[in-house]
């Protein structure tokens, strides 16, 4: 078992490392636990832990299960963004379909008038019309 004992400055407490060189390290090969994340910047990317101490080879394991987080949140991320722009993009043809939707209700609307206004206009001859056929027949 080797121990260190060190002072950061002298108005801290120490602090002590304790590790041993016989007890078998939790990593049993490292090249098994080389991992890369494409998705992080070199210098965040996961160092080799040194594996005499497990407090390191828990650090490189939390890193790495951070790591793997960040990739996956990354991921939901980009998929999130591609719906946003999926839905702005139905949005957008939604919108155009109300105007076209409201144009065509005014245009209804306007020829609905105009309808009831020939209707009118056409009842109003027919009856005329026939005032001026009894008015002829009378006279005859």
């Amino acid at each position: 078992m080797i121990t260190s004992t060190r002072r950061v400055s002298p108005d801290k407490p120490e602090y002590r490392i304790a590790f041993s060189l016989d007890e078998p390290s939790e990593l049993k090969d490292v090249e098994d636990f080389l991992q890369t994340f494409p998705d992080l910047e070199q210098q965040l990317q996961p160092l080799l832990p040194c594996q005499a101490l497990k407090e390191s080879v828990q650090v490189y394991k939390d890193h790495c299960k951070m790591a793997k987080e960040f990739h996956k949140v990354k991921t939901e991320i980009a998929l999130l963004e591609d719906r946003k722009k999926e839905l702005i993009a139905e949005l957008m043809e939604d919108e155009k379909a109300s105007v076209e939707i409201a144009r065509l209700e005014e245009e209804f609307r306007v020829l609905s008038e105009e309808n009831r206004t020939l209707v009118k206009v056409h009842s109003q001859r027919l009856e005329t019309l026939r005032v001026l056929s009894q008015k002829r027949q009378g006279s005859s």
